[in-house]
């Protein structure tokens, strides 16, 4: 997991625990009627908004975008840059052999089209439209956490409005007051914290981390097709340079 994320979740969780401490017990915080209503009715209402086979399905989607550490895009112009080499040296034919060891199943599936000799056309085709189905599971993932950041805070003043009838309900006993205002606040606390430190984060990483992978296969597709074409390695290497900015193209280490 990019140790961003794993920094932001970790600080912003501790940060609000934090203040928590610093403020009094962390035992009044706790409060299992707001954790139920608040948590039960987010996932109730993402499976009423979502199909099951769907939510099901972008969980893992989202779990693997962050998971899986992809290829750099200055490791990925590295590669197809030697990769050209090898096809102008030995053919084409001479990179079948470093399919497997490309580390990419992305990168693997274009150098095994381009040594079957499937025609360029066809190679863009199939790989654009694997590229468009991966975006499309991505934004469903993206919707998904955006939800479940709506419904959140939603769910929390649902809790808030429960905890104050409960309150007012309860005016004739003193005792039962406090439990009725712990669940008007603690409702809402319990539904922000989720959407801003969890959700709507998350959906926001996830949309960056989905704009690097769809960087990393056109750069693909694009070093693919000129080492189809015979290019010289040189001309790959800048066609694949002029999708990154300068920074990055100064970070490329081609070896000679």
């Amino acid at each position: 997991m990019d140790i961003a994320t794993v920094i932001g979740l970790v600080s912003g969780l501790g940060l609000v625990l934090i203040s928590i401490l610093m403020g009094g017990s962390a035992g009044s915080f706790l409060n299992v009627p707001s954790m139920v209503l608040v948590i039960g009715g987010t996932l109730a209402a993402t499976l009423f908004n979502f199909k099951l086979n769907d939510v099901l399905s972008v969980f893992a989607t989202v779990k693997n975008a962050f998971i899986q550490k992809a290829a750099s895009v200055e490791t990925l112009i590295e590669s197809l840059v030697q990769f050209a080499v090898v096809a102008r040296r030995e053919g084409i034919l001479a990179l079948e052999g470093h399919a497997k060891e490309a580390g990419d199943e992305f990168l693997q599936q274009s150098i095994q089209l381009a040594v079957d000799g499937t025609a360029p056309e066809l190679i863009k085709d199939i790989l654009t439209t694997e590229i468009a189905f991966m975006e499309d599971r991505h934004s469903l993932g993206q919707a998904l956490l955006v939800a479940m950041g709506t419904y959140a805070p939603a769910f929390g003043m649902i809790g808030t409005l429960v905890g104050l009838v409960q309150m007012l309900s309860a005016m004739e006993d003193p005792s039962q007051i406090g439990v009725g205002m712990a669940t008007a606040l603690l409702t809402t606390l319990y539904g922000a914290v989720l959407a801003n430190v969890v959700f709507l984060p998350a959906a926001g990483k996830l949309k960056v981390v989905t704009a690097n992978e769809l960087l990393g296969k056109e750069i693909i597709i694009e070093g693919i097709l000129s080492i189809q074409s015979g290019d010289n390695p040189r001309v790959v290497e800048q066609k694949l340079k002029s999708f990154v900015s300068p920074t990055i193209r100064e970070r490329v280490k081609i070896k000679k």
